[in-house]
């Protein structure tokens, strides 16, 4: 067995199996308490960085349903400053959706964000072109809200503008820096919420990342939102696509 899976083995069983993620002196509103503490008891320090987190692994925390790859923003968008065609205000104002439970804020999030093949009822959907690059379109033609003759200023009444992109050669480096060195393990949780045993994956290569994309199985979920310049562009697969991934559970 590599040295580094069994430092983390180690580590996992000394102080995080058998017990429950103790998140009582963390800010209660932060929805990352939970893995914080986990990076806490793994002696891994909190940072964004895109590598892996300890001995050439990266680590992910159980979730009820799935789990995230990264927080990975495009390299284009209509409102990033290098293009400049909106604010990202006006955007979300467009592109989004009023959220009633938090005093209308628009957010890109839940139904207005893009998923694979098909249009959604605001008119988006993601694309992977010939050179494995990720688009997200609008048409206007498939834009199905009643009042988008309001919503949508009329240089974007088109059947087709991609409102966002990530490029295939910026994806790849993020992909594989962080899962293509020796794999990746994730720490799972019973019923009850306690940690009982940890599982490992082989390494994840870009093809096979996109691979999952362009099948639906590796999804962007977008938390984008209104008073919170933060982009929140998570790429999630749902936890029965990493079950099938597992190569070892101890």
């Amino acid at each position: 067995m590599d040295k580094g899976k069994r430092k983390i083995i180690d580590l996992f069983n000394k102080k995080v199996r058998g017990k429950s993620s103790n998140t009582s002196k963390a800010n209660q509103n932060h929805d990352g308490k939970d893995g914080h503490w986990l990076e806490t008891q793994m002696n891994i320090p909190h940072n964004r960085e895109n590598a892996p987190d300890i001995y050439g692994f990266e680590m992910k925390n159980h979730t009820s349903i799935k789990t995230t790859f990264g927080d990975w923003s495009p390299d284009y968008s209509l409102f990033k400053r290098k293009v400049n065609l909106l604010t990202r205000d006006a955007f979300l104002q467009i592109f989004g959706a009023p959220n009633i439970n938090h005093d209308n804020r628009y957010s890109w999030s839940g139904k207005p964000c893009p998923r694979i093949k098909k249009f959604n009822e605001f008119g988006q959907k993601l694309e992977i072109d010939k050179q494995n690059n990720i688009l997200a379109i609008y048409s206007y033609k498939n834009d199905k809200r009643p009042n988008k003759n309001k919503i949508v200023p009329l240089k974007f009444q088109k059947n087709r503008i991609i409102i966002a992109s990530w490029s295939a050669e910026l994806m790849k480096r993020r992909v594989e820096k962080k899962f293509n060195n020796l794999g990746w393990f994730k720490c799972i949780k019973d019923k009850k919420g306690i940690y009982t045993k940890i599982i490992f994956g082989d390494p994840i290569n870009f093809n096979n990342w996109i691979d999952g994309v362009k099948k639906g199985l590796i999804f962007f979920d977008s938390g984008m939102y209104q008073g919170n310049k933060r982009p929140y562009s998570q790429w999630r697969a749902n936890n029965s696509y990493w079950d099938n991934l597992i190569t070892s559970s101890y």
